[in-house]
């Protein structure tokens, strides 16, 4: 609802909206006092034990700094203020907070608790807890948080049971949003440790689940809080069915599958083509005791790819980032090593409307005419897509097209060593691609081999979990595979993916150490968008921008959850567009004892 309120200065009446939600554009789905979101069975019993597989380790029960490795399912400890809806773009509800108010300007955003919200221990959430959260975290927590909560001017605690967050001038519309999804943490557990220390002690939170037990680096296990405090709150109601949810770590991926289908743990989303391919020929599948689906949904897909760490001189041509783009077949990749599965993927907003397309036109066109003597005149004229071939291995014509890109750039092919060396200074073309998951090695050794017709000499190195983390972390490494995934509404993460001020603090997401002018402004643009249209307009723009940086050689996506488990859960009828909610899932009581017997006997004698 809104009311209205009187300025300070001109008494003028400024509209503010008070209510049980916000949605960043439009309308809210979900009226006030509704019962449960769509997407749940609202009946769900409660019950049952589940395990789940995870690779690498964890040293950690602090997700919120940069020192580490979190635990998993570490994050179902803590609530937030508000909840988001898994079937609209980008809508939150509250939960901490009972009712949310904002201005029409969104200037600001006040939260007024819900009484009844309180800590493991007992004690109430109050607004000092949130006002120690959110400074916690700005001072203390990863440097995303900086970023991230970077346009907030003020916070203040307003009447008993309200927090007022004051925003500094600029358009940030989503800021509100933002401000929602704080994890509240508890002052007084925080009084007598060390935030900014990563350990092992679990940790006091208000959420669903707390740790009853862990062995680091290799499981930890979490209890459903029986009297938890939000279990029939409408943004909770239908999810957290699980009594017990127990992650079992593995070495990687490969190990992992083999012991899911000898029945150690319960349910598993496929990451890997080639073993969703092949990798569940097994009777217990055959059989329907382990289910293989395929379940679609409508989110966008992101972006994954080689990135180039732009901070080394090697890549800071962009010919010669252009130019590794063709050594790189995927149609080849696809056929052989993927079973035709995936789309090769062309925007960073891709499988959504927020991917630009064709060449841009209207309010697209008149907000890049802007930057047209900082962009390049490509953005204009052609239409972005990635280097093609005939699938067959043959890419004689891509090869020839790299070597002219390089030769641009300076280098040439040595007659006696027969390697790529720069004409000028006599550095030999060579560098490392660092992976943590083995199983992209049989992606990334055809690639070195096309690279090597080149001149290119490329080391594949795979690291621990720990060591790749630090790596990445302190930006010390040549290419890698990373990823971003992207939502129905982005907004400020855009600064910490892509924006000049991330490029050189360590372990920001910023990995390329990209730094343009023309991006940094078109993230402000899309951040300030007044609706819907402006930041689908918007977004069009920066995927341009970002496309033709050559940053990145993109790799693949594919529009469906791939999921396996044991036969042992009841599941929604309603998927959302963002895809599965394994949290609404609940325990079968008329399979679970079959299946579970099933697995005892898959068990290694």
């Amino acid at each position: 609802m809104f009311f209205a309120v009187a300025g300070p200065a001109a008494q003028a009446e400024v509209k503010v909206f008070r209510g049980h939600g916000m949605a960043m554009h439009g309308d809210l789905k979900y009226p006030e006092n509704f019962k449960h979101f769509d997407y749940v069975n609202p009946d769900a019993p409660k019950g049952g034990d589940v395990r789940l597989a995870t690779t690498g380790g964890f040293d950690s029960f602090n997700p919120f700094i940069i020192g580490g490795r979190p635990a998993a399912g570490v994050a179902q400890v803590f609530d937030t203020l508000m909840e988001s809806s898994a079937d609209e773009p980008f809508s939150m509800y509250c939960l901490i907070c009972e009712t949310i108010e904002v201005p029409e300007d969104r200037s600001w955003v006040a939260f007024y608790l819900n009484p009844k919200a309180r800590w493991h221990d007992g004690k109430p959430i109050t607004v000092d807890d949130v006002i120690w959260s959110f400074n916690t975290l700005f001072e203390k927590g990863a440097p995303f948080y900086r970023f991230y909560y970077g346009s907030v001017s003020k916070v203040e605690k307003v009447g008993s049971n309200g927090v007022k967050f004051v925003f500094k001038q600029g358009e940030n519309r989503e800021l509100p949003l933002i401000l929602g999804q704080l994890n509240v943490l508890p002052k007084h557990y925080w009084a007598t440790r060390d935030f900014g220390k990563a350990t092992l002690e679990p940790p006091l939170g208000s959420g669903a689940y707390r740790i009853a037990s862990f062995e680091a680096n290799r499981s930890i296990t979490l209890e459903r809080v029986k009297d938890y405090w939000a279990k029939d709150r409408p943004v909770k109601r239908g999810t957290d069915n699980f009594d017990v949810m127990r992650y079992e770590y593995y070495r990687d991926s490969t190990v992992a599958l083999e012991a899911f289908k000898a029945g150690r743990y319960d349910f598993r989303q496929e990451s890997s083509a080639k073993e969703w391919a092949t990798g569940y020929d097994t009777p217990a599948v055959r059989s329907g005791q382990i289910v293989k689906r395929e379940i679609e949904h409508n989110r966008p897909a992101g972006m994954q790819g080689f990135v180039f760490n732009l901070r080394r001189p090697l890549f800071q041509d962009p010919n010669v980032r252009r130019a590794l783009n063709f050594a790189f077949d995927f149609e080849w990749s696809n056929k052989t090593l993927f079973y035709g599965q995936y789309t090769r993927t062309d925007s960073f907003f891709d499988n959504s409307d927020l991917s630009s397309t064709g060449l841009p036109k209207g309010a697209e066109l008149a907000m890049l005419d802007k930057y047209r003597d900082r962009l390049p005149k490509e953005v204009f004229e052609s239409v972005y897509s990635n280097p093609k071939t005939d699938g067959t291995g043959n890419i004689r014509p891509n090869l020839r097209t790299a070597n002219e890109l390089l030769s641009k750039a300076g280098w040439r092919v040595d007659p006696q060593t027969h390697l790529l060396t720069h004409a000028k200074t006599g550095q030999v073309f060579r560098f490392e691609i660092m992976l943590v998951q083995p199983t992209f090695e049989r992606i990334v050794l055809p690639f070195k081999q096309n690279l090597s017709r080149l001149g290119i000499e490329v080391s594949v190195r795979t690291v621990d979990s720990a060591q790749y983390q630090k790596r990445v972390d302190d930006f010390d490494f040549d290419i890698i595979v990373g990823s971003w995934g992207q939502s129905d509404s982005p907004g400020n993460e855009q600064r910490e993916f892509w924006g000049t001020d991330a490029a050189d603090r360590s372990g920001s997401r910023n990995v390329a150490g990209l730094k343009d002018t023309v991006i940094d402004e078109l993230i402000e643009v899309l951040i300030a968008a007044r609706d819907r249209e402006a930041l689908v307009t918007a977004t069009h723009a920066l995927d341009r921008a970002l496309l033709w940086k050559f940053f990145i050689i993109p790799n693949w996506h594919i529009p469906t959850d791939r999921v396996a488990y044991w036969n042992m859960f009841g599941i929604p009828k309603v998927t959302p567009d963002r895809g599965i909610q394994f949290t609404a899932w609940w325990v079968d009581a008329a399979t679970v004892d079959t299946v579970k017997q099933r697995q005892r006997e898959s068990e290694p004698k």
